[in-house]
C-alpha cells in the first residue's frame, strides 16, 4: 500500500493476535510470520482423494516501506472467489462487509523486523535491498498459505517497482496461479484494500507495543527544545515525522545509538550518529589484517611464557601437559 502521507498510528487496546502471540519476536527484533486458522466454509486440497479445495482469490499488500522505526508487515487476505463478487462495487469498493467473517475469509502476515531489514540492507555492500527482501516475505506467506492447504487460483499484489518485472518472478514461482500485479492494486480490488487493512493494523499495534517497551522503566526523561519526549512519542516512524525525528534525536545512546525498533539502514539514522558530536567512535580492527595466534586471547604469548616458573606452568597446566610435535 502507498504511503505518500505519513499517518499517525491510532492509540488502540485491542492487540490482534499477530502481535499478541509473537510479543517474544516483536521485542527482541526478530521477524516472523503469523496465520489465521483455516476459515471453516472453505475446504483445503486433499492429497490423499486428490481433490482440490474452495477455489479462492488471495490478495497482497504491505505497510511501513519507508518508515526509519518499526516492522515492515506484509499482509495477506483471503476468500472464495464466489463471495469476491459481493464485495465488488462499480467504484471497487466493499459494499457487504457482513460477508467478511472467519468462516469464509482468512488472512495472514509477515512481519519483517527493523533489525533484519537494517542488517539484511548493510550486509554485502547493501546487496540485499528492501525490494528483494520484500519479495521474499511475499513468496513466504504466500507459499505458507497454499502450504496449508488453500487451493489459491488468483493472486492480485500491489506492485513494489516494475508491475510487470514482479509478475514474471511470482508467476514462475506459483506457475499454476493466476498472478495480477498493478500499481494501486490496493484501490482496485477488494481482497488487496483488505489485505492492506490486516498489514497496517498489525504494524501500528506493533509500533505501539514497541514504544511501551522501549520507556518501560526509564530512570530518566528526556528533553528536546522543552518538550517531554515520552509524552510527544515518536509519531509515525517516518522520517518526515517531527515527532519521529525529535524522539531519535532525543533517545540516541553514544554508544549504541537506538535499539532493534531503529532501521540503522536509513540516512536518517546514518546522518545522526555521524553529526552526533559527543558519539563514541569505534575503530573495528581490519580481520584480513589481523593474523594474530589463539593463545593470545586465552593466555600469554611464548615471550611472556618463558618468564613463568615451573609451578606457575603446572597451574596453567592443570588440565594436562602440553603435548610436543614429536608425538605425533
Amino acid at each position: 500500500m502507498s504511503q505518500e502521507t505519513p499517518e499517525q498510528p491510532v492509540a488502540t487496546e485491542y492487540i490482534p493476535p499477530s502481535v499478541s502471540e509473537h510479543l517474544n519476536n516483536l521485542h527482541s527484533g526478530h521477524s516472523y510470520t503469523h496465520y489465521s486458522p483455516m476459515p471453516t466454509n472453505i475446504s483445503s486440497n486433499n492429497a490423499t482423494t486428490n481433490t482440490q479445495g474452495t477455489p479462492v482469490v488471495l490478495g497482497v499488500d504491505e505497510a511501513g516501506r519507508g518508515p526509519v522505526i518499526g516492522p515492515m508487515v506484509y499482509g495477506i487476505f483471503y476468500l472464495p472467489i464466489e463471495l469476491q463478487h459481493s464485495l465488488l462495487a462499480e467504484t471497487h469498493h466493499f459494499d457487504d462487509s457482513k460477508v467478511l467473517t472467519p468462516l469464509n475469509c482468512g488472512w495472514a502476515i509477515k512481519s519483517l523486523s527493523a533489525l533484519d531489514i537494517g542488517a539484511g540492507m548493510m550486509r554485502n555492500g547493501g546487496s540485499y535491498n528492501l525490494n528483494a527482501q520484500a519479495m521474499d516475505a511475499t513468496v513466504e506467506v504466500v507459499r505458507g498459505v497454499i502450504e496449508r492447504g488453500v487451493n489459491v487460483v488468483e493472486i492480485y499484489v500491489d506492485t513494489i517497482g516494475q508491475p510487470g518485472t514482479y509478475q514474471k518472478k511470482l508467476q514462475a514461482i506459483f506457475p499454476t496461479v493466476k498472478i495480477t500485479v498493478e500499481k494501486k492494486a490496493d484501490s482496485l480490488y477488494p481482497c488487496v484494500s483488505a489485505a492492506s487493512v490486516v498489514a497496517k493494523v498489525t504494524r501500528d499495534v506493533s509500533c505501539e507495543v514497541l514504544y511501551s517497551k522501549v520507556v518501560e522503566g526509564k530512570q530518566a526523561q528526556f528533553e528536546d527544545n522543552g518538550v517531554m519526549i515520552d509524552e510527544v512519542g515518536w509519531g509515525s516512524g517516518y522520517p518526515s515525522d517531527a515527532k519521529c525525528v525529535t524522539w531519535l534525536k532525543g533517545n540516541m545512546d553514544d554508544m549504541f545509538g537506538w535499539g532493534s525498533e531503529c532501521r540503522f539502514s536509513w540516512g536518517t539514522v546514518k546522518d545522526m550518529l555521524e553529526d552526533r558530536s559527543k558519539a563514541i567512535q569505534v575503530d573495528w580492527p581490519d580481520d584480513d589484517k589481523e593474523n594474530n595466534r589463539l593463545s593470545q586471547y586465552f593466555g600469554v604469548g611464548d615471550t611472556m611464557m618463558r618468564g613463568i616458573n615451573s609451578e606457575e606452568q603446572e597451574l596453567r597446566n592443570w588440565f594436562g601437559a602440553s603435548v610436543d610435535n614429536e608425538v605425533f
